[in-house]
């Protein structure tokens, strides 16, 4: 399994193992979002496990990946690090749909488009989120989570939500 740590609650890589999974759940990951078609995740043993989401895309211009899937992964991981874990998304090399899963992850989290791809490929060297079909992918992602979200991001809703707390 190769990864890169993209910041302290997202790794994105290659397809993990069983064996791997112990060495994720050292890491802090609680959720792993599988981004292939062709690999369904081998189930963890282990109490806790690990959870699987499984968003069955290709990595081809032909067959773009659906808002819906990156909607869905994005609303995952911002539950399960909100709860205090950590979001493992993987392709078959972490280059294209696992970058463009965590390209969305990171724009849920408040970061513009450009910002969370230049973040990736700092840290992971064979990301290629400017690849056409990725980066349309991820462009039209952040304006769609924009106005599902009422333009507001999850920091602008955390803060919103503990000014409330704060308040009563």
């Amino acid at each position: 399994m190769d990864y890169s740590k993209i910041t302290d609650d997202l790794f994105i890589g290659t397809t993990p193992t069983v064996p791997d999974y112990e060495h994720l759940r050292e890491l802090g990951v609680r959720l792993v979002i599988n981004m292939r078609w062709e690999f369904r995740p081998p189930p963890d043993l282990y109490d806790p496990p690990l959870h699987f989401l499984w968003q069955r895309t290709f990595d081809s211009p032909l067959f773009p990946i659906p808002m819906q899937a990156l909607q869905r992964g994005a609303r995952a991981a911002l539950e399960t690090i909100r709860e205090g874990g950590k979001v493992y998304v993987h392709c078959a090399a972490g280059r294209h749909r696992g970058v463009a899963m965590g390209s969305a992850v990171l724009i849920a989290q408040g970061y513009d488009a450009h910002e969370a791809m230049k973040l990736i490929m700092e840290r992971r060297m064979v990301a290629d989120p400017h690849i056409f079909y990725i980066r349309n992918r991820i462009l039209r992602f952040a304006r769609e989570w924009s106005e599902w979200n009422g333009g507001k991001s999850i920091r602008d809703t955390d803060l919103t939500d503990a000014s409330r707390t704060d308040s009563v």
